[in-house]
């Protein structure tokens, strides 16, 4: 169950771009600025989310081209194929219009049909940066096990929104409203953060049964940013209503939640290790995450420059645990040298300047 016949329109730098014959290994090959990276964001875009580079939609379409832009792909399932697409119309760029089999549907809905994860070289900053980008990474994690988080995640934060909103306004906000606003906020909250605690747990055991090496071997702890019960976390909004006034802001809740890592050879933060040993540990949850998958579920695994920075030995474990999963990968990379060990069995394409030919 994978990816196949993909198309870009007015994506960045491809003005028009089709990849056909896809493997469960895909190398996108080519100079830097060459446009390898602008596939895996057009991929990414096939899931709920703003995608790898969480990049605004106006941004994406090609400059100087008719405005829009559009990505589509031929998804194989055990019940026959699915079109899924997205985009943007020239009239309306702010807009993101998603079609399954040429029906529009919300965005969430992606979620049901593919699991989808990424690495990038921007997340090698994961653990230095604040709690919000370790949360979104953190859902992308359950989203690719629990289709539904996409759609509670939304909820909590339309209902965050508004009562942030109430908080700041002037005078005395009615305190029927915002009972139903913490209602909807406690209920939502209340599932998003049971699917983290879900994940993180059975991430965890999954990370406990590896070895040391070649990969740095996390341990992961979800810090909760408030009470996990909808009961619970309703209680404590109403009584923290008073301080969240004075801060203008909600300040309790999963939207305050934190993944904490630790090296687990060293007992060191994630935060504290070099910039291998943090790169050496995300590829550690990426492939303890994708031994979770769903087998039901087609899933695609993004990694934009990641086989470039390993050395021979952790490139061959790299490319053994991924031939063992059920994820297609796709992959980027300056050379065909560092994929050697899969060149045989992968589909390549050359990328330069927007334009894709098969190797």
């Amino acid at each position: 169950m994978a990816l196949d016949r993909i198309l870009l329109g007015q994506f960045r730098n491809h003005r028009e771009t089709a990849l056909d014959g896809t493997a469960q290994f895909n190398l996108l090959v080519g100079e830097n600025g060459a446009g390898k990276t602008n596939v895996l964001e057009a991929l990414s875009l096939l899931a709920p989310g703003r995608g790898l580079r969480r990049a605004a939609l106006a941004d994406i379409a090609a400059q100087g081209g008719p405005g829009g832009f559009a990505v589509s792909a031929e998804l194989a399932t055990r019940a026959g194929p699915v079109r899924l697409g997205t985009g943007t119309q020239p009239e309306r760029p702010g807009r993101r219009l998603v079609q399954v089999n040429q029906a529009e549907v919300p965005a969430v809905r992606l979620g049901e049909w593919l699991a989808l994860g990424w690495l990038t070289p921007a997340m090698d900053r994961l653990f230095m940066e604040g709690a919000g980008a370790r949360r979104r990474f953190l859902d992308r994690l359950v989203l690719a096990l629990e289709p539904d988080h996409a759609r509670q995640a939304a909820r909590l934060e339309t209902a965050l929104r508004e009562r942030n909103r109430l908080l700041a306004e002037p005078g005395e906000p009615d305190p029927a409203w915002l009972d139903a606003i913490e209602g909807q906020l406690a209920e939502a909250g209340g599932a998003v953060a049971a699917a983290r605690v879900r994940l993180v747990t059975a991430l965890q055991a999954a990370l406990a049964t590896l070895p040391e090496a070649p990969f740095a071997r996390p341990e992961l702890v979800l810090a909760a940013g408030g009470p996990g019960t909808p009961a619970a976390l309703a209680a404590a909004l109403r009584e923290g209503r008073r301080r969240d006034r004075a801060a203008q802001r909600t300040l309790i809740g999963p939207h305050r939640d934190d993944l904490m890592v630790t090296m687990a050879g060293k007992g060191q933060a994630a935060a504290e290790c070099s910039t291998g040993e943090q790169k050496a540990m995300l590829i550690a949850i990426t492939l303890a995450h994708a031994g979770l998958l769903d087998p039901d579920r087609p899933a695609l695994l993004l990694l934009d420059e990641v086989a470039a920075h390993l050395d021979p030995l952790r490139r061959e474990a790299l490319f053994d645990r991924l031939r063992q999963g059920r994820a297609q990968v796709w992959l980027t990379g300056t050379e065909l040298p560092p994929f050697s060990a899969i060149r045989a069995e992968a589909a390549v394409w050359r990328v330069s300047g927007g334009a894709v030919a098969r190797a």
